[in-house]
């Protein structure tokens, strides 16, 4: 093609030339030339449109044949991805006796979805989240693959080696998918360490809307009780209840750990101002005629409010009939002019995998408690057994947002921190802080130096487990 429009490009040269050449016989020959000229025009003209068809059919010929290896390539490589072999083998999980079941249809509907695991027997059994965290640090080796467990025990099994760090891509979705509660709780040093499975663990108010006519405030729902000769129940010398006033007023006990899980610093700020605001507000409630010490809806009697958990939910359903109704916790003014929200701690369950020596192996543990936590499984275990879901989808589902429990506990522990570890002393120690005013050892009346005395004895015993 390129010779052809070379060619044609001369002759129009050529009569150009012939032109200038005969000047006395111009007129006779113009007209010659000039048709000459205008077929070489055409000429060209045709040329230029083959060599711009002949470009697009090569171009189209060139796409066609990338777009084939391309195809070819990605269906090599689908092909070798479908291919891999997991290998064999046999995995261990613990869960709480009572999703046992539960938990065995679901892998059965795991392995039903995923064929290249076929090679892999799940066995599950009964180990509570209570319990598996010992059992995990007793013997790593002879532990679960997969297994549950409560989150206050989550440092201890990171430093016994018991837990392995989410995979990456899994660690994005579970940050994504769920409350930051839970996410915080499965969290250690800024790494993500476990699967949430729950958010259900830690209290909130119930109560008797036809006396409490709002429950946004302590003083108000105080005032309200007292009103209607109705007792409103807290539990005021328990270590984990006391907590709601104490972090909600700013003041922090927490403790660490070192390797083999021996406490090794208190961090305590209850001796301070701070401190001093949530005792003294512990103690003018406690001198309300409406008060009463407890947390447990089936002992409680004449209630018209009381701080409780979803354990309890049923009964406090019973307890008030048409007149059920959850909230989060209170806000409360302090004897420095300034409101508060209560606080406390927060309890999750989350769902560990056991570091693996076969990565094969590993790959498959991930997929497995992946799913185990996933939104889907997460609603079927709520409809089964009641548990509430950290996923957040799944606690905008319309069950789980029609259950008032769950949505005021939801609530609530946007508030809290998750319950870490604490020696067992600190519970009694606790317990003695609140019988001090339950015995009216401090009251309302006591002076700030009173209060201030005894948080800087609590203080100095709670620093003294960790010694």
């Amino acid at each position: 093609m390129k010779k052809k429009l070379v060619s044609v490009l001369l002759t129009s040269a050529m009569a150009a030339s012939l032109l200038a050449g005969c000047g006395n016989n111009a007129a006779d020959t113009a007209g010659d030339v000039a048709d000459a000229v205008e077929e070489t025009a055409n000429d060209a003209a045709e040329a230029v449109q083959d060599a711009a068809e002949d470009v697009a059919e090569d171009a189209a010929e060139v796409v066609e044949e990338t777009a084939e290896e391309a195809t070819e390539e990605a269906t090599e490589e689908a092909t070798d991805a479908g291919d891999v072999d997991y290998g064999t083998g046999e995995i261990k999980v613990w869960v709480a006796d009572n999703v046992v079941d539960f938990t065995n249809e679901q892998i059965t509907k795991f392995q039903g979805d995923h064929p290249e695991f076929a090679g892999y027997t799940v066995t599950v059994e009964p180990v509570g989240e209570g319990d598996a965290a010992g059992n995990m640090i007793t013997d790593v080796e002879a532990g679960a693959d997969i297994y549950a467990f409560a989150q206050d025990q989550i440092a201890r099994l990171v430093t016994a080696g018991a837990l392995e760090v989410v995979e990456d891509s899994n660690a994005e979705a579970v940050k994504a998918e769920n409350d930051a509660g839970a996410v915080s709780a499965a969290t250690v040093g800024g790494t993500l360490y476990a699967y949430p499975i729950t958010s259900d663990n830690g209290y909130f108010l119930y109560y008797d809307k036809s006396v409490v006519s709002d429950p946004s405030t302590l003083e108000g729902i105080v005032a309200d009780c007292e009103a209607a000769g109705k007792n409103f129940y807290f539990e005021i010398n328990s270590g984990w209840y006391q907590t709601a006033f104490f972090f909600g007023a700013g003041a922090e006990l927490t403790y660490d750990t070192d390797d083999e899980g021996n406490f090794t610093k208190c961090n305590s700020t209850y001796a301070s101002d701070a401190g001093v605001v949530a005792l003294k507000k512990i103690a003018e409630l406690a001198s309300s005629k409406s008060f009463q010490n407890g947390s447990s809806v089936g002992e409680a009697t004449n209630v018209g409010a009381i701080v409780d958990g979803t354990w309890d939910a049923q009964a406090a359903k019973d307890l008030f009939g048409d007149n059920y109704a959850c909230a989060k916790l209170p806000t409360f003014e302090g004897s420095d002019g300034k409101t508060y929200q209560m606080s406390g701690f927060g309890g999750f369950k989350l769902l560990g995998v056991k570091p693996q020596e076969d990565d094969n192996k590993l790959a498959v543990c991930d997929a497995l408690a992946a799913f185990l936590s996933s939104e889907e499984v997460q609603l079927a275990r709520y409809d089964a057994v009641g548990w509430g879901p950290s996923n957040i989808a799944a606690q905008q589902s319309d069950a789980v947002k029609a259950d008032e429990a769950l949505s005021a506990l939801a609530e609530q522990l946007q508030y809290t921190i998750p319950q870490g570890q604490y020696p067992g002393d600190y519970w009694s120690l606790a317990t003695s802080l609140g019988d001090s005013v339950i015995s009216k050892e401090l009251t309302v009346d006591s002076s700030d130096d009173d209060f201030k005395k005894a948080l800087e004895d609590f203080q100095a015993t709670c620093e003294g487990y960790a010694q």
